[in-house]
C-alpha cells in the first residue's frame, strides 16, 4: 500500500476517534469535569496530530483530507 493510502487510513481513524472523545467529554461534562478534561484534552492532542497530516497533504489535490 502506499504511504498516502496509510496516512490517509491513518487520518481517517484519528479523525473517528477524535469525534469519539469529543462527544466523550461533552457528555461527561455535567457529571464528572475531570474525566471530562481528560477526554477533552486526549482530543485536543488528536486534532493537533491531524493537523500535521493535513499539512503534508496540503499541496496535493488527490487526497481527499
Amino acid at each position: 500500500m502506499k504511504k498516502v493510502n496509510l496516512l490517509e487510513s491513518h487520518h481517517q481513524k484519528l479523525n473517528s476517534r477524535y469525534l469519539q472523545l469529543i462527544e466523550q467529554a461533552y457528555n461527561l461534562r455535567e457529571t464528572d469535569h475531570a474525566l471530562s478534561d481528560d477526554s477533552e484534552f486526549k482530543a485536543l492532542k488528536l486534532l493537533h496530530k491531524l493537523n500535521k497530516i493535513k499539512f503534508l497533504f496540503r499541496d496535493n489535490p488527490q487526497t481527499t483530507l
